[in-house]
């Protein structure tokens, strides 16, 4: 049974010492551009399953249309990881996953079932 999209999340990683000020443009523009979005707290250092440095943008379902686009064009370079909230967080993160950019490794296995 396919459960119902609650919401969407977009993970922004970066280099703290080299590609920060690219991440910190992209998240002044979010604000800026999409108000309904949700940006969560800077991460300098890799926290649960994510290999690298990152904050998260929380979404509605109905900003995923003009937001993710948005993100492909305007991602400045940087890796962005993009799943939706279905409460399956390892199949959220993993199989329902779409990157923009390079994709990067996961620890899914810190993700419950």
């Amino acid at each position: 049974m396919q459960q119902p999209i609650t919401g969407w999340h977009a993970h922004i990683y970066y280099d703290p010492a080299a590609s920060r000020p690219a991440a910190e443009a992209v998240r002044e523009a979010i604000a800026r551009d999409f108000p309904e979005a949700i940006l969560g707290r800077w991460h300098d250092v890799p926290v649960g399953p994510h290999s690298a440095a990152m904050y998260q943008v929380a979404f509605p379902p109905a900003l995923f249309a003009t937001l993710v686009p948005w993100l492909a064009l305007n991602r400045r370079d940087l890796s962005v990881l993009v799943h939706p909230e279905t409460g399956r967080q390892r199949a959220d993160h993993v199989r329902h996953a779409l990157w923009l950019g390079a994709p990067l490794p996961l620890k899914a296995e810190l993700l419950p079932e």
